[in-house]
């Protein structure tokens, strides 16, 4: 069986440093908005809160996964812990849609018995929350574009920022025009924002999880490019697959036109790994070669 990894590739190093950053501070502004929110009787700035509680778990979990996922491959764990990223995500994903259905609760109870809020102390904490949630996701933003969980941390963070300057439009509007029904209105746009994200974010990890074949990946394409190599009859059998956000996976039957030696096949297998990697970014692959094999089914894709 042929059995490969491509490593022209280069790994994004992930910011471990900047997610304990973000922890330290979601930490202090979660404090300071219970405090106020309590004090100010404001719904919304209590929902901030909360929303920034489970971002204070999803940072602590993403860093905690961010760790594992680093750890060796051992006996007992051959693959190391690279797909503890994933669960992060998807546990962050489902954490944020949890939380938009609290808020969606909370705002339309408070929608129809609004109550007067301390608007000076909503404003002054909703400043707070947009400087630090600001400064922790700009230091995730770049992390974010390469990796799953660091995207999902940022998510949290991201939404936390927008919910902060929601916060303050509607601590202003409260103050000047006592509109205290803006309030509950603020709460469920961003409980709406939140499931939006929290679905994409959940359908993303789930499909990784799940190791379905990654969207932009076509079976068919890929048959056609490696059908083009001299010496291939059929590939067969395949499975594509993330193992996390870095390492994409192939493996598959491949039956040869000819009784190949070893240092033949050898040539094949390299010319498959350059056609998979430049074409598909698939880079570690694995192959089990056959000649004239009677099975049942020479299908590109076989249920087993």
């Amino acid at each position: 069986m042929g059995n490969n990894h491509n490593h022209g590739h280069h790994h994004h190093e992930v910011q471990g440093k900047n997610l304990l950053f973000s922890i330290v501070l979601n930490l202090v502004i979660t404090v300071a908005q219970v405090i106020g929110g309590i004090l100010s009787g404001s719904l919304a700035l209590l929902s901030d809160a909360l929303h920034n509680f489970s971002d204070v778990l999803s940072l602590v979990f993403s860093y905690v996964a961010h760790k594992l996922s680093r750890k060796k491959a051992s006996v007992n764990q051959t693959f190391g812990y690279k797909r503890a990223e994933l669960i992060a995500a998807f546990v962050n994903a489902m954490t944020l849609i949890i939380v938009a259905l609290f808020l969606v609760y909370g705002a339309i109870e408070r929608f129809f018995n609004p109550e007067e809020i301390k608007s000076g102390l909503v404003i002054w904490l909703s400043i707070l929350g947009i400087v630090a949630n600001g400064l922790s996701a700009l230091m995730l933003k770049n992390d974010a574009d390469k990796n799953l969980n660091m995207k999902s941390a940022y998510l949290h963070l991201f939404t936390d920022m927008l919910a902060s300057v929601a916060v303050l439009i509607g601590g202003l509007l409260m103050k000047y025009f006592q509109w205290f029904w803006v309030d509950s209105l603020l709460t469920l746009v961003i409980a709406v924002y939140l499931l939006i994200v929290g679905f994409d974010l959940l359908k993303n990890s789930t499909q990784m999880l799940m190791l379905f074949t990654p969207v932009h990946i076509n079976i068919n394409e890929i048959v056609s490019e490696v059908h083009k190599i001299k010496g291939i009859n059929k590939l067969h059998h395949i499975h594509v697959w993330h193992l996390n956000d870095e390492e994409l996976h192939l493996e598959a039957h491949l039956d040869c036109s000819e009784d190949l030696k070893m240092s033949e096949f050898n040539e094949i297998l390299h010319q498959m790994e350059h056609i998979l990697f430049d074409k598909f970014k698939i880079n570690h692959i694995n192959i089990q070669p056959e000649y004239k094999r009677e099975e049942a089914s020479k299908d590109f894709i076989v249920q087993d």
